[in-house]
């Protein structure tokens, strides 16, 4: 696990955070409740540990998603950000600005594991521009995402 300074934030940049020290454990779960809280086959954490861990733009709303755990997300984006349960604070892993600093290292909630998810490896792979019909799609858009670094302001001014 990566130590030193390691920031991320929401899709939007509405919401930023910084983590300073080494993180603790990097996990994926993949229960049902981490399911459709991202959406996605698994959700990738990895929690705040002996790290000090500060907000720096904006906070997170938060969705009391059992009697002892609540999730954390942006408001405008709708970007999932954290765990937030008795064992401590838990990042989405795939919000820090460099995700590969932290891999996770072990999984849980196998049970809900979707039948699909160790095939994914096998199937077919391809770059996003190899697909020659979505090409002249593709090259017109513009991407309003935040991005993956800190920013002194977000949105940047018109023109800029």
């Amino acid at each position: 696990m990566s130590a030193g300074q390691l920031s991320g934030g929401c899709q939007c940049g509405a919401v930023r955070f910084r983590l300073t020290g080494t993180p603790g454990t990097s996990s994926v779960c993949y229960c049902r409740m981490c399911q459709k809280a991202s959406a996605s086959q698994a959700l990738a954490l990895v929690s705040v540990g002996d790290a000090t861990f500060e907000w720096t733009r904006g906070a997170p709303s938060w969705f009391q998603s059992s009697n002892v755990a609540r999730r954390g997300f942006c408001a405008a984006c709708g970007t999932p950000l954290a765990y937030d349960a008795p064992d401590g604070l838990a990042l989405t892993v795939l919000t820090f600005d460099d995700p590969d600093r932290v891999p996770p290292t072990m999984a849980y909630g196998i049970e809900g594991k979707r039948i699909w998810c160790d095939a994914l490896p096998d199937l077919p792979e391809r770059h996003t521009l190899e697909d020659e019909e979505a090409i002249a799609f593709l090259k017109t858009l513009v991407s309003y995402q935040h991005p993956d670094r800190d920013t002194e302001a977000w949105p940047p001014e018109v023109g800029q």
